[in-house]
């Protein structure tokens, strides 16, 4: 008989580390999933739902009375409370590694103690000790929330001494850290799986290109040297031997001008920049989380195939139900998340352009540049 999963969070990614789970029918009996949201992606796929804030101390609870082991697809999770109810399931990433990582000084201050290379930064209790840290740091800086927030939610870009008492206001109150700006010349990331037993294995590194703080573009594999690859992949493959967790960790990089590698973020979960994975490699990065929880083997991470993953986004002048877009063709793979309204900036999908041919990632450029009209999400009236 298989186990039981929870996942805390039901959102697109839940909902692919549910069809991962479904493939898996005699290690995975049932997927439970925690989500605020009715009729939540996973939910759409066949995952019961508990419909419960992600923090909620009693879903909590229910869902880890009801399953073998939890997981989750968000890191917005109470650390505490998932400590608590380990004596009723199996937790992965264990919530002391969720712990370090939710919190950005945490997680920026246990990465440097281990010799691993992140950018200059403090942590901020008053609007002096902003000041204080600038006068160090220079402009542009990153004030940051310490927790919850992604896809860029939670920074500002501080330029001048005339938007300090601004970006202090901006997060009212919450706990803030000040970070030296890194003048990159390129963000890359390395998706890392370590399951139950230690075993560790990396995705090839990836190039990642953001509009407006949010992934939109990821190639696979990333356009470097062998060399900063071997660095990245070597510095990711460290990380999870300090950090100790089972699972896929996302792990965010910037490549400097120097071709050093300086880690910007690490996120406890499989990542947006793992979703070429579904058809560039053996082994999707879904099913590697499931099989490094589980404590399996982890499968084959090389990248088959060329591949480039391009996220569909609500339009900035629009919100309501839209109309779903219509991409087909030879190594064209849609992939829509189920969410029936579109909101500015939300992520409803994505495309996997794959070179099936042994096409170069020039040529798949190209071939983007003729499909990315069609990813434009339109009212459906």
């Amino acid at each position: 008989m298989g186990k039981i999963l929870g996942i805390i969070g039901g959102g697109q990614l839940g909902m692919m580390l549910t069809e991962a789970a479904k493939k898996m029918p005699e290690r995975i009996s049932k997927i439970i999933v925690l989500d605020p949201n009715d009729d939540c992606p996973a939910s759409q796929v066949g995952a019961e739902q508990i419909i419960a804030d992600f923090k909620d101390k009693d879903a909590i609870i229910e869902l880890s009375k009801k399953s073998d082991i939890i997981t989750y697809e968000i890191e917005s999770g109470d650390s505490d409370i998932l400590k608590s109810v380990e004596k009723n399931a199996q937790i992965n990433p264990s919530p002391e590694t969720l712990k370090i990582i939710q919190d950005k000084f945490l997680q920026k201050s246990f990465l440097s103690e281990n010799n691993i290379p992140v950018p200059d930064f403090i942590k901020i209790d008053s609007i002096d000790d902003v000041r204080e840290g600038l006068k160090s740091y220079g402009y542009p800086a990153l004030l940051k929330a310490r927790r919850d927030a992604y896809d860029g939610r939670g920074n500002y870009k501080i330029n001048s001494e005339e938007e300090i008492k601004k970006a202090y206001e901006y997060f009212k109150g919450q706990k803030l850290l000040l970070e030296k700006f890194v003048p990159f010349k390129m963000e890359v990331s390395v998706i890392a799986a370590r399951n139950t037993h230690g075993q560790i294995k990396t995705y090839p590194l990836v190039e990642n290109i953001h509009e407006r703080n949010i992934l939109r573009e990821t190639i696979a594999p990333a356009r470097v040297t062998s060399e900063v690859t071997k660095k990245a992949e070597t510095i990711a493959e460290k990380i999870m031997d300090v950090l100790k967790g089972a699972g896929i960790f996302g792990i965010e990089m910037f490549l400097t001008q120097e071709n050093e590698i300086i880690i910007n973020e690490i996120a406890p979960r499989v990542h947006n920049s793992g979703h070429h994975s579904l058809q560039s490699s053996e082994t999707s990065q879904f099913e590697q989380h499931l099989r490094a929880i589980l404590g399996l083997e982890l499968g084959n991470t090389k990248l088959l195939r060329n591949t480039i993953m391009y996220n569909i986004l609500g339009n900035l002048d629009f919100s309501g139900e839209y109309k779903t877009p219509q991409i087909t063709g030879e190594g064209l793979f849609l992939k829509m998340y189920g969410k029936k309204i579109s909101k500015p900036l939300r992520k409803l999908g994505h495309i996997n352009i794959v070179g099936l041919n042994g096409e170069s990632i020039d040529v798949l450029l190209e071939k983007l540049k003729t499909i990315k009209h069609k990813t434009i999400v339109i009212p459906s009236d």
